[in-house]
């Protein structure tokens, strides 16, 4: 690799992602993850993607942590900061924090019908 080279290299910025918050909020673009941070409990809250209940007594709740990706362009330049708060489902136990799944995922199957039924 020639000396140009290595410099575009590190005129791009090929920075690792923040694993954790404090991560996060010690990056050099804070200010970026704050903002994608907001965007994402905005989209939460217009989406009613949680309601807010009254802890059960004896029931531990289930922790979340923030996953953050810096979205690049071919070039390799970034162009979106994402910040996804997700849960720590790991920690669930079948039968007693859940019943039953849902994932919102199309079957090929149904997929064919919708497409058969539009053309």
């Amino acid at each position: 690799m020639s000396g140009g080279e290595a410099l575009e290299a590190e005129a791009i910025g090929y920075e690792d992602d923040p694993y954790t918050y404090n991560e996060a909020m010690g990056d050099v673009d804070t200010n970026l993850w704050k903002k994608a941070m907001n965007v994402e409990m905005e989209s939460m809250g217009s989406n009613k993607v949680w309601e807010l209940v009254d802890l059960p007594e004896g029931i531990k709740p289930i922790g979340c942590k923030w996953v953050y990706k810096r979205k690049r362009g071919v070039d390799g330049k970034v162009e979106t900061f994402k910040a996804r708060l997700v849960a720590k489902g790991y920690t669930q136990k079948e039968g007693i924090d859940y019943d039953e799944t849902f994932s919102p995922v199309a079957m090929l199957k149904e997929r064919q019908q919708i497409l058969g039924s539009l053309g």
